[in-house]
Formats: structure tokens, C-alpha cells, sequence
């Protein structure tokens, strides 16, 4: 079955439209007929071979919201018509045990939305910048929220899940005191989603500009990490430091932030290494320091529901599929209150 989608053939090259292949439903697939797909940093560095391994033609996007067109003959537990969605995880090995666990997500069978290794032609798998979607059904999550929310429930599905699952990991809630460092695309939902836990929220900027903006999403202070003072004045206070920066910097200079066997949690992923933090930030008040990669199908579908009753969703921008080039050069630039949507109905032309 050929769908309209945006791609690249190569590296180099800017999206454009093609067409894709994708399979008629199995007995246990959902069919979806993707009517937005939100734009990830993720997306760029993979589209433009910046990450290793990317495979050509490649069709990006894994924060997919839809409806259901058809399921197999097999599937229970959806039917035409449900409003769903579809994350950064199509496919596992079912069986180790981290999936045992409900974290595909770290499952070294994992099979990512695009960019994987799929018997499916053309060979790996393509994503959501297209008109429709064929996913097993154990990886199809139920979407609650009111069907006008829908473009701005599809960054939930990577921004959303990447910062919270840390946070229920870490046990975030009442009395606990959370810093979310950078106010974008991730930092915009963990301020969210830590107010939404009941937690005391400290945002962290080097931007005095977006102190506003950071109160309106849910912080009850802002920091500039470049005023010593500020920075002074809250030392050994944290539980948990949740850092969505995604460029080299400073580790230590939030270490030191932390209270006694408090953790700072990377989402970021730069693409260079950040330097090594000084060792006795750590050991001289049993501090930890974590990473975190998204979430697993069931946490993800909690994630959902916990935003559908406290009514959140991402800021998003709304764009055209012919704006996806546009919208890359602007995300990269930080011209983006706080995460690019693409209306997939624009895919038809």
C-alpha cells in the first residue's frame, strides 16, 4: 500500500515529498491514519546522518497521534474510529526482561518508528511524517484527551514521556523540590508535568528573558544559571535535577545544587560529550548522576492519562508539511514556543 510522506534521500539533501510502502495489517495490527506528527530534535540529527547508521530514504517522526482505520482479525483491545497514538517504539523482543518489566524502551531488541530494521519494505522502519501507520498492537497507546487537544498531544508521545518518566522514577511529588534545566521542547513539559506531581519546581535558564514564561508553564521560581548568586542561594536544596539540555556544559555547576542523595537525571543527548564532573561533587553527599531514555509502553500510556486528567499538553506551533525544512532551521535556532506539530493532512498536497 503506497501513502504520501516528507523525507530525505540523502544526508545532505532537504526533505521533499515521496511515497512509502507499508504493510496490510496482521492479525495482531492496528492500521492509523496519522493526522499529526510532531517534529523532534531527534528527527534532524537522524534525517541528516548526524547519528550513525541512518538508512535512505528516511522518513522521520515518532510523536504520532491518529485515528484507527482497520485492526486484525486478532486485536481486542482497539477498533475504527479510537483516537491513538504512537511513541518512539513499534516493536521488542517480547521476552527479555525488560520487556517482562514494561520497558521496551530499554530492550536490546528494540525496534525504533523510523530508521530500524523491519522485514517491512523498504528494509528499516519509516515514520509518522506520512499518512498512515502500521503498528502492532501491543505498541498503540489509547489517547483521552478531547479531539480539538490532538495536534498538541503529539509531542506527549517523546517530550512528554521522556520527562516523566524520570520524575515518577525518582518518586517526584509533594514536599520534594525538582530543578528542570532549560526551558524548550523537553524542559517546557517537565516543568509541566513536576507542578502537575505536586512538586516544588525551580526552572533554570541562561535566558533572563524567559522568566515569565517559565512562571506561566508552572514553575514556582526561575533561576539564571549565569547569576552566581542565584545559583548560590540554592545550594544543596534539590532532590532530583532534571537536565534536558541537549549541548555540552557544566555538570558540576548543578551537582552542587543537589541535598544529600539527591540525582541529576540527563534527557539531553548532545552531540558531543560533556566533560567529566568533579568526582567529589558526587561522593561527599552520596549524589547520584543518571540518564534516562523515554519510557515504556505501559509508563507511556500512564503518561497519557495523567496529562488527559490534569488537562496538559505541549505548546506547539502548527505547520504544513512544505514547512518542515523551514521549521528545522527555526528549531535549531530556538525560534519555537516550544515544539513544531505537522498538520498531516497538508502530506495529500
Amino acid at each position: 500500500m503506497l501513502v504520501n510522506a516528507y523525507g530525505a534521500h540523502a544526508g545532505d539533501q532537504p526533505l521533499e515529498p515521496l511515497q512509502i510502502t507499508r504493510r496490510a495489517p496482521g492479525a495482531h495490527d492496528v492500521q492509523i491514519d496519522i493526522a499529526f506528527c510532531g517534529i523532534c530534535h531527534s528527527d534532524l540529527h537522524q534525517v541528516r546522518a548526524e547519528w550513525h547508521g541512518t538508512q535512505f530514504p528516511c522518513v522521520p517522526g515518532h510523536e504520532i497521534v491518529g485515528r484507527v482505520a482497520a485492526v486484525g482479525t486478532h486485536v481486542d483491545g482497539f477498533r475504527p474510529g479510537d483516537l491513538v497514538g504512537i511513541g518512539c517504539i513499534v516493536d521488542s523482543c517480547k521476552h527479555c526482561a525488560d520487556c517482562d518489566d514494561g520497558l521496551e524502551n530499554y530492550c536490546d531488541g528494540m525496534i525504533g518508528t523510523y530508521n530500524f530494521p523491519t522485514p517491512d519494505a523498504p528494509g528499516w522502519t519509516q515514520g509518522g511524517y506520512s499518512q498512515q501507520i502500521v503498528v502492532h498492537e501491543r505498541y498503540v497507546l489509547r489517547i483521552r484527551h478531547p479531539e480539538e487537544q490532538l495536534a498538541a498531544v503529539a509531542p506527549l508521545l517523546c517530550a512528554g514521556i521522556t520527562t516523566y518518566s524520570p520524575l515518577r522514577h525518582w518518586q517526584v511529588g509533594p514536599g520534594k523540590k525538582v530543578g528542570v534545566v532549560g526551558i524548550g521542547g523537553l524542559g517546557h513539559m517537565g516543568i509541566k508535568l513536576a507542578h502537575a506531581l505536586g512538586a516544588h519546581v525551580v526552572a533554570f535558564t541562561t535566558s533572563d528573558s524567559k522568566r515569565e514564561a517559565a512562571l506561566q508553564l508552572g514553575a514556582d521560581e526561575v533561576v539564571v544559571s549565569r547569576n552566581a548568586e542565584e545559583m548560590a542561594a540554592h545550594a544543596k536544596s534539590f532532590d532530583l535535577i532534571l537536565n534536558t539540555v541537549a549541548a555540552p556544559h557544566d555538570l558540576d555547576a548543578f551537582l552542587v545544587l543537589l541535598k544529600r542523595d539527591g540525582n541529576m537525571t540527563l534527557v539531553g543527548a548532545p552531540a558531543t560529550p560533556h566533560a567529566s564532573p568533579n568526582v567529589f561533587n558526587l561522593i561527599m553527599k552520596r549524589r547520584t548522576l543518571a540518564g534516562s531514555m523515554i519510557g515504556g509502553i505501559a509508563e507511556t500510556q500512564e503518561m497519557l492519562d495523567f496529562c488527559a486528567e490534569h488537562g496538559i499538553v505541549s505548546d506547539i506551533e502548527l505547520v504544513r508539511a512544505d514547512q518542515i525544512n523551514e521549521s528545522y532551521e527555526r528549531m535549531l535556532k530556538g525560534d519555537v514556543k516550544y515544539r513544531f506539530v505537522i498538520d498531516n493532512a497538508t502530506l495529500a498536497g
